[in-house]
């Protein structure tokens, strides 16, 4: 069956047609409100200051944060936060979650305890966007030229200005953290996921334009044409690549006990107990982001410019930290810290969210065993053992693509585009997709239409390790 088909599949059920017109439309207002500008901001100025500072470690930061943010950042937009505050604040209950014991009983009462949940998430993203937007207000907009100086002649003025972004900028995520919401209930996919995605995505053609430029400026049609090969040869296989590994499970298998009532024979059942190989998902490459950006960051802030090595002990060692820590260098101390908070992050993020010892109780209640070991203590360990041993292919994978956006712009000598060869960018977008994938297939099979995976094998298979 054609691509074209399968489209038609999707449009003829009443339903879905439904939840995907829904979707694009709330999708199509979060890129409306990146263009919406804060009262006072020069928006001109703050784009010709985001060009001036693309190359330093400051550019680099708010790069990063512009991405995640759709754009919003660099047009002085109200959604110039992004949904980033309301991630930081589920991830943060996520963790107390594990280790505070009242809000551990809240996770495990079900619909409730999961509404108490997010009701103190939204609590905690109102406060965090305040103080972010209170902070972005001060010292990114009082740079001379992006707010005109009347707007800041006086104390009251430039409290006011303070006070008015950071309340617009809160209302900003809040409104996209409601608009998730609604793309949950009434629309298809994770909405907070997918706004993440429609920025990122988003930002590409600003990318593909600077790479265009880049290679009709080049010395040669041959060496352009090959890097752009080049180029389209690596991103498929990254993105094979990671669909590969994303999709990829360790399959335990599972013997149901059997049960006598009467003259039937109930049970008795084997099927498999899926162990992602990416468990973690793409939270190590952030936590390891954040925690390399915290020395950069100090470092230079408190170098002094122009001093060199005669600065002084410690301006030459905050110099050397900005050489160490600097993405850009590609410094072997920083790739080897880098790879080695990604192993980290990966074996703690998966021994937050998968409980070997919970998993076996679970086995043990609906009367089910793993064929060979023992219910229990021995059943736990052995599904630790193996959740250890998949775990390193799925640490070593994350570390090669958080790896491979560095790579390419050191080896190719493209900045733009190269965040859309790993990292987090590529991981998003790829497994929002997935996601997408699965739900829309999820529809038409339910009524009988072909999926959009029917050509390759009908249903969904994952890879098997």
């Amino acid at each position: 069956m054609s691509v074209l088909e399968q489209m038609a599949n999707v449009w003829r059920i009443r339903d879905l047609r439904r939840k995907m017109l829904i979707t694009v439309g709330l999708l199509a207002v979060c890129r409306i409100g990146v263009y919406v500008p804060l009262p006072g901001v020069n928006v001109q100025a703050l784009g010709q200051y985001f060009r001036g500072i693309g190359g330093t470690t400051a550019g680099h930061v708010l790069a990063l944060v512009n991405l995640f943010a759709g754009g919003a950042l660099g047009n002085g937009a109200i959604f110039a936060l992004g949904i980033m505050p309301y991630i930081s604040a589920s991830i943060i209950f996520q963790l107390l979650a594990s280790v505070v014991p009242s809000l551990e009983a809240l996770r495990k009462e079900g619909a409730s305890g999961y509404a108490k949940l997010n009701q103190y998430t939204r609590i905690a993203t109102v406060f965090i966007c305040f103080v972010q937007g209170s902070f972005l207000a001060r010292t990114l907009y009082r740079i001379p030229g992006i707010v005109p100086a009347e707007v800041l002649d006086s104390w009251f003025g430039s409290l006011k200005f303070l006070l008015t972004s950071g309340f617009l900028m809160t209302v900003g995520t809040l409104f996209l953290m409601w608009i998730g919401e609604q793309i949950n209930e009434h629309g298809i996919g994770d909405g907070i996921s997918l706004i993440i995605t429609i920025g990122i995505l988003a930002r590409l053609p600003v990318a593909l334009s600077d790479l265009t430029a880049q290679m009709a400026t080049a010395e040669s049609q041959q060496e352009a044409i090959l890097k752009t090969v080049l180029l389209i040869g690596l991103f498929l296989a990254v993105v094979v690549g990671i669909i590969y590994i994303t999709r990829g499970e360790r399959r335990i298998p599972v013997q149901q006990q059997k049960h006598v009532r009467g003259p039937k024979v109930y049970g008795g059942l084997k099927h498999y107990l899926p162990l992602r190989v990416n468990q973690a998902g793409v939270m190590p490459i952030i936590f390891a982001q954040s925690l390399l950006m915290f020395p950069l960051i100090i470092a230079s802030a408190a170098v002094r410019p122009g001093t060199g090595s005669e600065g002084g002990l410690w301006n030459r060692f905050f110099n050397w930290v900005v050489l160490v820590f600097s993405e850009r260098g590609i410094t072997f101390t920083y790739v080897t810290l880098y790879g080695a908070l990604i192993f980290f992050f990966c074996y703690f993020w998966t021994a937050l969210m998968f409980n070997p010892k919970e998993m076996s109780e679970n086995l043990q209640s609906y009367g089910s065993f793993i064929p060979g070991i023992r219910p229990g203590r021995r059943t736990a360990n052995y599904l630790e053992g193996i959740m250890n041993r998949v775990t390193v292919a799925g640490s070593f994978f994350l570390v090669v693509i958080a790896l491979m956006p560095m790579l390419v712009s050191g080896g190719l000598q493209v900045y733009r585009v190269a965040g859309f060869y790993g990292g987090t960018t590529i991981l998003i977008v790829v497994g929002v997709t997935l996601d997408l994938v699965r739900r829309v297939n999820d529809h038409l099979e339910m009524r009988r239409y072909s999926g959009f995976t029917a050509g390759v094998g009908g249903r969904r298979r994952s890879r098997r390790y």
